[in-house]
Formats: C-alpha cells, sequence, structure tokens
C-alpha cells in the first residue's frame, strides 16, 4: 500500500523572501520618487530659466529688468512668434533672446513683422541658423570665449559703456554693409549694430552675459545693457519656446512627423548601436563554453543533509521544479532496480523497469509510470508530493 501524501514543509512564501525578492524594485522606485519630488521642489521656486526677466538665478536677467523698469521702460514678456509680432511697434524695442530656436518660416514672418515698424531688434547668440533671414549681409564665424572685452569702436552706446564681458558669436559683414562693429576678438565684433529704414536697426550681440545677474556690476555691463534695451520706451522680451504652435503649423511634412527615431541626434544612434554590439559581445564571452566539469574533494566534510538542503534551496531559488523533479526520480529508479532484478544500466528505461515493478508490486495503488517517469510539477506542493509517493513507493518496494 503506498502511503498517503503528508509533509510539514511549508511552501507558503515568507515575508522575508518577498522582501528579498521586491527590495530592488523597491529602491528604484524609491530613488524614482525621490527625484520626482527634487524636480517638483525646483521647478516650483522662483526660478524661471536664463535670460528670463523673472528669474533671480545667475544666469537670469531680473536685475536688468528692474533697471529697464526704474528708467522708466515698460516691459511685455512673451513666449510666442504671435505675441512677439503683436506687441512690437515702431516706439519698442524687440530683444530675441533665441533666434536660433526659430524654424525658418517663424524666421520669415518675424523678419517681416519687424522690418520698418520695430524700432530696434536685438537678437542674442545668433548663428547660422538665422543670420541669413534676420541679418542679411553677416554671416557668423567661430566663436569665441567671453572675455573683458574693449570697444574699439565709434558707436555712441559702446564708447559709453566702455568694456564689457562679450565674447560668443563673432560676426563677419559683407563688403559694402554699413554697420557699427563693436568689441573685437581676433578681428571680428561680438557686436554688430545694421541701421535699417527711418530710425530702425538691428542689434547682433554675440553672448548673453551682460544681461545675467551675475555679470551686471561686473565692468560696463549694465551700461552696455540699459543702453542696447533701454532706447525705446517699451521693451519685448521674446522668449522662444519650442511649445509654440508657429513653429509645426507651417512646417513641411518631410516625414518625420510621429517618427521618434527621427527627433533623435544621429550621434545617439550611433552611440546605442555601439552599446548594443558591446553587450552582446560580453554576454557571448560569459557564455563561452569552459570545458568538463571536474571533479574536486571538498576541503572540508559536509554532512549529507546539509548538502541536499543546500541543494535544496538553490532549486527553489532557481524555480527549477523539472531539475529537482528529475533527480529524484532517477535517484528512486537507481535504487530500486537492483531490487527488482533490472541492471542498473537499464533502470531509467520505462520498458524494463515499470514491468518489473508491476510483477513485484501488482496490486499498488499508485501509479509507478506517472511517479517514475512523468512530467514535471507544476508547483511547490506538487514536488513535494511527488517526493513523497516516491518515499513511499521504494518503501513499498523494500518490504515486498
Amino acid at each position: 500500500m503506498s502511503r498517503p501524501a503528508t509533509s510539514s514543509t511549508s511552501t507558503a512564501v515568507s515575508a522575508r523572501r518577498l522582501w528579498a525578492r521586491a527590495r530592488g524594485a523597491a529602491l528604484v522606485l524609491a530613488l524614482v520618487l525621490i527625484g520626482g519630488l527634487v524636480l517638483a521642489t525646483v521647478r516650483s521656486s522662483d526660478a524661471h530659466g536664463a535670460l528670463d526677466p523673472r528669474s533671480a538665478d545667475p544666469k537670469g536677467s531680473r536685475a536688468v529688468a528692474e533697471l529697464l523698469k526704474a528708467h522708466g521702460v515698460t516691459i511685455t514678456l512673451v513666449t510666442t512668434l504671435d505675441e512677439a509680432t503683436t506687441a512690437a511697434d515702431g516706439d519698442t524695442t524687440l530683444l530675441v533672446t533665441a533666434p536660433d530656436l526659430l524654424t525658418d518660416p517663424q524666421q520669415s514672418t518675424l523678419r517681416t513683422a519687424v522690418t520698418g515698424s520695430v524700432g530696434r531688434t536685438v537678437l542674442i547668440g545668433a548663428g547660422l541658423p538665422s543670420l541669413s533671414v534676420l541679418a542679411p549681409g553677416v554671416t557668423a564665424a567661430t566663436s569665441v570665449q567671453v572675455e573683458n572685452r574693449a570697444p574699439s569702436c565709434d558707436l555712441a552706446a559702446a564708447t559709453r559703456a566702455g568694456s564689457v564681458d562679450l565674447g560668443g558669436e563673432r560676426y563677419r559683414t559683407a563688403p559694402g554693409t554699413t554697420a557699427d562693429s563693436c568689441y573685437p576678438a581676433d578681428g571680428l565684433p561680438s557686436l554688430v549694430r545694421l541701421p535699417g529704414p527711418d530710425a530702425t536697426d538691428t542689434v547682433l550681440l554675440g553672448s548673453p552675459d551682460i544681461l545675467h545677474n551675475d555679470r551686471l556690476d561686473q565692468q560696463g555691463n549694465a551700461s552696455l545693457a540699459l543702453q542696447l534695451l533701454g532706447s525705446r520706451p517699451h521693451l519685448v522680451w521674446y522668449l522662444p519656446s519650442l511649445t509654440d504652435a508657429s513653429a509645426t503649423a507651417d512646417a513641411p511634412d518631410d516625414g518625420t512627423t510621429g517618427n521618434f527615431l527621427a527627433l533623435i541626434p544621429s550621434g545617439w544612434l550611433w552611440g546605442t548601436l555601439q552599446l548594443a554590439i558591446a553587450a552582446l559581445l560580453a554576454a557571448i564571452w560569459r557564455g563561452r563554453r569552459l570545458g568538463p566539469l571536474v571533479t574536486e574533494r571538498l576541503p572540508v566534510a559536509l554532512r549529507a543533509s546539509e548538502a541536499t538542503e543546500g541543494r535544496a534551496r538553490l532549486y527553489r531559488k532557481a524555480n527549477a521544479r523539472d531539475r529537482a523533479a528529475s533527480v529524484l526520480r532517477t535517484a528512486t529508479r537507481t535504487r530500486i532496480a537492483p531490487l527488482l532484478g533490472v541492471p542498473v544500466q537499464d533502470a531509467h528505461s520505462s520498458e524494463r523497469l515499470l514491468p518489473a515493478l508491476s510483477a513485484r508490486l501488482p496490486e499498488t495503488d499508485a501509479d509507478p509510470g506517472n511517479l517514475l517517469f512523468g512530467p514535471a510539477p507544476a508547483d511547490d506542493a506538487t514536488l513535494i508530493r511527488l517526493a513523497d509517493q516516491l518515499d513511499a513507493l521504494e518503501r513499498e518496494v523494500r518490504t515486498s
């Protein structure tokens, strides 16, 4: 008779095991939450970003904005092209803090709107992407480091301000172009004034440092900033934004709309490919065959029960119920084969072993075929029941 499957071994997952499995994910989640809270705290402060007239950060421009207001200049902060062109008029200075962010249609619209209708247009750090439209006749040269530079020109605002912290973009004017070129670096100016029709003009400023809070009180930075931005009673402070609807309204469909990969710089794509190749090579290197296993003598003697328990824990950690069941069945077949008169080399053949077992135990309640050659257990409880049934079957063979 087979023994009922009973076992005191618990298959319930303990709280300690659950924590061991989930602590890595919990740590990552905690770091993400903490990072989100930090970002939310920083963004909820008074910092608005570089060249923002509301920002008191070192790279903000709140100080120069307050000085302009004290001199009677009204400031209108705008973030879209429609707002900028609507707010500008003949008594206005239009400050564009990042002209290179504007798309070609935006640049054309801005150029058309300000030509002859805006008193002064000040472009900060204009480079190759915007000069051909917003400042015809001027091209950009290589940029230089921001340093204290002398005016070296006859422009009244520059001569009154004296030396200032300027650099960044340098400009080269085409032959025949009327312009005031000031604050040269290696022979090329970093401030250019282009006279326009009537009393209008366009000012190219190579770098924004004279407008930063942390540099305004140095050299003649404040003087030059006030003269360039305060020559008209009204100042429109335009902060171009990538979220401006006009940036995509007239953009041609080049097939990249909705294509995420088209928005990623090519360098990042190549870098990702290189990392993928490196990961593949590392996997091949780590997974290479090291040769057959070599039996070694253990440096210390281990109890059989300890070795069995350790091996069982490894199987459980890896959820290797199929391997554990295979080991249990193989060991049982190896032990009962000599008792049934079956050679050991045929112990794992169902055609040889099962007939001999049926002849030895014709009235057994167990299913020898399923116990000794059946499928892998579906869960831990089934594996434990299989071990008990194999033990009972072997005991029945020995006592029969």
